[in-house]
């Protein structure tokens, strides 16, 4: 099993869905992968409890009921072990995430893949959740057939 880690700041929102909606397409797909989230400066008192309403919200809207311990854990702080780890490493937003990177996990800023989701300051919760939820479809898409390519022999 392969691990996808997906990084945002405070690992309340972004990163949670994403987590959350790949896990769903990537077990409904038979994909050999698992996602994991965590943030790059998570501050508990920040955050009002474990997840974002409108990341629970987004899933609820997409039909999709998260297992429970999944919606209790409250925010992790990412580790070097995790960034070792993951096959893949996804930063939401480059411009936000590469220089916490850089600043925190020196030399791991140029190894993660940088998507361009903007946080609340810049989107709502609506767009933000909705282009998150269209990479990962696509993620998953891209993963699924190159599953099917190496198992294929091509």
């Amino acid at each position: 099993m392969q691990t996808v880690l997906f990084l945002c700041t405070g690992n309340y929102y972004r990163s949670r869905y994403a987590e959350l909606l790949f896990n769903e397409l990537a077990g409904k797909t038979g994909l050999n992968w698992r996602a994991a989230s965590s943030g790059l400066r998570v501050k508990e008192a920040t955050n009002p409890g474990p997840i974002a309403q409108p990341t629970l919200a987004a899933l609820a809207a997409a039909g999709i009921e998260p297992p429970a311990a999944a919606i209790e854990r409250y925010p992790v702080q990412v580790t070097e072990a995790e960034l070792a780890d993951a096959a893949q490493v996804i930063a939401l937003k480059e411009a936000e995430h590469r220089p916490m990177l850089a600043a925190g996990y020196p030399g791991w800023e140029d190894q993660v893949i940088y998507w361009h989701i903007h946080d609340l300051d810049q989107a709502t919760a609506t767009e933000a959740l909705g282009e998150i939820g269209e990479r990962v479809r696509g993620l998953v898409q891209e993963l699924a057939a190159d599953s099917t390519s190496a198992t294929s022999g091509r």
